[in-house]
């Protein structure tokens, strides 16, 4: 049985897998099988993947059906105790796998683990994640108790850069089927794993969330994607310092997001869920903004990326 096993949700990145797989392949850290579950690609995905000579790798084609469904699927045929995912678009650094293992070696019993990761705005452009556990310096390794307080702008947990026991992954029944199209399907589970145990997690950056990717879900509009229910975890907010204030930054963002769509009803939703105090006086000052404005901010974020800036609203 492999120590790992690697699930890879594939649709449409004929430009992406192929770099995305040598990345897989170049790993200190060999004992791993890779599953690629084709979730109905209309490209040349799968017959890239399908060219591949490595008895390592498992395929597996289907009919589209979303990221949700098609990672649970890679889950169910993954063979080893340990499953990482790594989305087809996105990138390691060779010593990912050894990263997460060393994790896995100290911290034996905890049930799910997560490394620090960079994200590539575009390829002249690439930046750390925004967290205070960082502030514990690049070779920091431990247990995150407090997940919600450190995952304010980015989130600990990252969908390339993660690990699950398997056992714990099919405790929590997966990726919830109902979110759809990124509108929180990785949120959700992260949020549902943290509530459950502390997650195991290494400073060092050793994976890269590409954000200049090709065929990206978060691109698709903001109508037709079913958003998590955020409204579910209130009731644990008591109980779990920091959760109120994450489930709140989450509203804004859907709420921005669906101003800028010209759904208002959708946005006052969200909007009068929040307690104010959660939110900075940029983010309240950009509730208020009509929509012509935000799309000028969002301009002027694009703006500063290229001048090799990053701006975001949440710090």
């Amino acid at each position: 049985m492999p120590r790992f096993s690697v699930v890879i949700p594939l649709y449409n990145k004929e430009k992406d897998i192929l770099q995305t797989l040598n990345s897989l392949f170049l790993q200190t850290f060999t004992d791993f099988e890779v599953v690629v579950v084709n979730d109905g690609s209309t490209d040349k995905s799968g017959a890239i993947v399908q060219k591949l000579e490595d008895k390592r790798i498992q395929y597996f084609s289907k009919e589209n059906e979303g990221v949700s469904k098609t990672r649970n699927l890679g889950v169910a045929r993954a063979n080893a105790q340990h499953i990482v995912f790594l989305d087809a678009d996105d990138y390691w650094y060779p010593n990912h796998l050894e990263n997460l293992d060393t994790l896995i070696q100290e911290f034996p019993e905890n049930p799910w683990y997560a490394t620090a990761y960079e994200k590539r705005h575009h390829k002249n452009f690439t930046t750390s994640m925004i967290s205070p556990i960082l502030e514990k310096g690049n070779n920091w390794k431990g247990l995150v108790p407090h997940y919600f307080e450190n995952s304010l702008v980015d989130t600990l947990a990252w969908t390339s850069a993660v690990c699950f026991k398997k056992w714990f992954f099919e405790e929590l029944n997966g990726f919830d089927t109902q979110i759809t199209h990124g509108a929180g399907e990785d949120t959700d589970l992260w949020l549902r794993a943290a509530l459950e145990a502390p997650l195991a997690f290494s400073n060092t950056i050793t994976a890269r969330h590409n954000l200049d990717g090709s065929n990206r879900i978060s691109n698709t509009p903001t109508l037709i994607r079913n958003f998590m229910e955020l409204d579910a975890y209130e009731a644990e907010a008591k109980n779990h310092p920091g959760l109120k204030k994450y489930l709140d930054l989450n509203r804004f963002s859907f709420a921005m997001q669906h101003k800028m769509a010209g759904d208002q009803s959708t946005f006052k939703k969200f909007s009068a869920q929040i307690t104010p105090e959660n939110l900075t006086s940029k983010q309240r000052y950009m509730l208020k903004q009509p929509k012509s404005i935000l799309r000028l901010l969002v301009k002027g974020k694009a703006l500063a990326e290229k001048l090799g800036i990053r701006l975001t609203s949440f710090n």
